[in-house]
């Protein structure tokens, strides 16, 4: 360090005692430059030297001065420790902010700790860094308000925790654009993909399939295939459902199994009844069968209803039974009707002909 340096030093140590806060402001914009002109070329020691001084002079300078440094040393690679961190926990976020969003001296402890007490203008400042760390966005994704969150999930340098994923899926829920964020990113894990398109409406789905066809039909596949297991597991430890498929199988090879015992089991609400003789009369999985029922695919089952000539009271039977948590309006009920009478034989019977070798496909 040279002769004037350690002179203008001396300097700050009086200034750092004097009562003057315009003085004191001074003397930091000194300090300030001093430190800039020789960033680069300091020894560590000579960096403590100037943070103890800064870091003293900041705790008795208006927000003006305070801000002028913060944006001086926010980019300064070599900026004093104690001095930086001072300035991103400031309660003023015109501080706080270039410190909070670009500055490569500040720790993975100081930004959780400044996510932690901060404004959510401070959680959006950092959020804005080049890299977050997981620990750091664990903080500002259950913190955050919808903007913090966004931004965060819309930074490219952003790690996320398992906590961070399931808290950005329970967030996407009601947010379209945070759920378009999400599914962009190229490294989310395809279990947090599942469970993005699981809970996304229609609408939010074909927006995914727009942007990316081919992971939309990967994530289709996978929401399937989970669908499908968990169903099987439910059947195979399900008495009720070992009832009902044990005698509807009687009735089937009975040569009773017809169009009025599927009626009554779909007016008396009998939903394993009801999928087991579909499943046997269509000669369709019953996996597929209650897939249909549980996602409510009515064109579907539409289809599968056609093909086996049934009436339209059967088919409104079993509508009725697919819907019964979330009743069709009238309107809607109408609506269901006379695609059923427009549809032809033929083609449902195609239809299902086309599922069967589907099904077959993807077991194996």
């Amino acid at each position: 360090m040279t002769d004037q340096q350690t002179a203008l030093l001396e300097e700050l140590e009086v200034a750092a005692a004097n009562g003057d806060i315009a003085r004191r402001a001074e003397t930091l914009r000194h300090v300030a430059d001093l430190f800039i002109h020789g960033s680069g070329r300091f020894t560590d020691e000579h960096i403590d030297l100037f943070d103890d001084v800064m870091r003293r002079l900041v705790e008795s300078v208006e927000v003006s001065a305070r801000a002028l440094l913060a944006r001086q040393l926010a980019a300064v690679a070599d900026a004093p420790r104690n001095t930086i961190r001072a300035l991103a926990l400031d309660d003023a976020i015109i501080v706080a902010g270039p410190v909070l969003s670009t500055s490569e001296r500040l720790e993975d402890a100081d930004l959780v700790c400044g996510a932690k007490a901060g404004s959510q203008a401070h959680l959006l400042a950092i959020s804005t860094r080049s890299t977050l760390n997981s620990r750091v966005t664990d903080v500002l994704l259950e913190r955050g308000d919808q903007q913090v969150v966004r931004g965060t999930v819309g930074n490219s340098g952003a790690a996320f925790s398992d906590f961070g994923y399931s808290t950005i899926i329970a967030k996407a829920q009601n947010d379209e654009n945070l759920s378009m964020s999400v599914w962009c990113r190229p490294d989310i894990p395809r279990r947090v993909l599942v469970k993005l398109f699981k809970q996304s409406s229609a609408a939010v789905q074909s927006l995914f399939e727009s942007k990316d066809p081919q992971r939309s039909r990967l994530i289709r596949e996978a929401v399937r295939d989970a669908s499908s297991r968990l169903m099987a597991e439910s059947r195979s430890s399900s008495a009720i459902h070992a009832e009902a498929l044990s005698n509807v199988q009687k009735l089937h090879t009975m040569g009773k199994l017809d169009e009025a015992r599927l009626a009554e089991f779909a007016a008396a609400g009998d939903f394993d009844g009801t999928s087991v003789a579909l499943s046997l009369l269509a000669d369709l999985p019953i996996d597929l069968i209650e897939r249909v029922f549980v996602q409510s695919r009515l064109e579907q089952l539409l289809v599968i209803l056609k093909a086996l000539d049934l009436t339209w009271e059967t088919a409104k039977a079993t509508i009725m039974l697919m819907s019964e948590s979330s009743p069709l309006a009238s309107d809607e009920m109408e609506q269901a009707f006379e695609a059923f009478a427009r549809l032809q034989p033929s083609t449902a019977i195609t239809a299902i002909r086309f599922y069967r070798l589907r099904e077959l496909a993807t077991s194996n």
